[in-house]
């Protein structure tokens, strides 16, 4: 094994940061250099996680997730769910900002998918909010995001195809909801057709 790792290593120059605790492009000083095709993004996230958190030796295994972080993005959900349905949608924006927020916390050698899930939920219930605000393009720009998260959810074209109604394209807005019942062919709310969306707006 440690024969077949070493016939694959690749000796790459590095430069250090003033902490010695970040990994640079040594001739241009940058975390990526496409010059250089150098990327440490993903190492500097994981040594400055590792330099915050001395008791933790190595990473633990990716099947575990910490409970405080998940109970912290559910709660500021929730308090955002209970402001929407009061009508305060921009104080529900900001608590799905700030449970987003949370979301994207998570350390790199946790799961990926619990991440997705998190994120996925919060900014489908965010692009709700910018909707009732009447920031369409902002709930677009969020639907967007919650389908390249979660593209077998219906929920994400929906959200979309309700923001392209808002913005007059009809016809945009009925290839997201067909595209919507391909993954979820029985799903009632992606059975909507755009005329019906629109009545339901008005």
């Amino acid at each position: 094994m440690q024969a077949i790792i070493e016939a694959d290593f690749k000796p790459v120059d590095m430069g250090l940061g003033s902490d010695a605790s970040q990994a640079l492009c040594p001739k241009h000083d940058q975390e990526k250099c496409d010059e250089c095709g150098v990327d440490y993004q993903a190492l500097n996230r994981l040594a400055k996680l590792l330099v915050h958190n001395p008791t933790l030796k190595c990473p633990p295994p990716p099947n575990v997730v910490s409970q405080k972080l998940s109970q912290a993005i559910n709660t500021t959900k929730e308090e955002g769910n209970t402001l929407y349905k009061q009508g305060k949608h921009r104080d529900a924006l900001t608590r799905y900002t700030m449970a987003a927020n949370f979301a994207l916390q998570r350390p790199p050698w946790e799961a990926n998918q619990f991440m997705r899930e998190e994120l996925s939920t919060v900014i489908s219930n965010r692009s709700a909010a910018l909707f009732e605000l009447g920031d369409f393009v902002g709930a677009l720009v969020d639907a967007e995001a919650v389908i390249s998260l979660k593209r077998p959810w219906s929920k994400g074209h929906f959200r979309k195809a309700k923001a392209l109604i808002a913005m007059n394209k009809e016809q945009e807005a009925m290839d997201a909801l067909s595209l919507g019942l391909q993954y979820e062919p029985t799903n009632i709310v992606s059975c909507i057709n755009p005329g019906r969306l629109r009545m339901t707006l008005t």
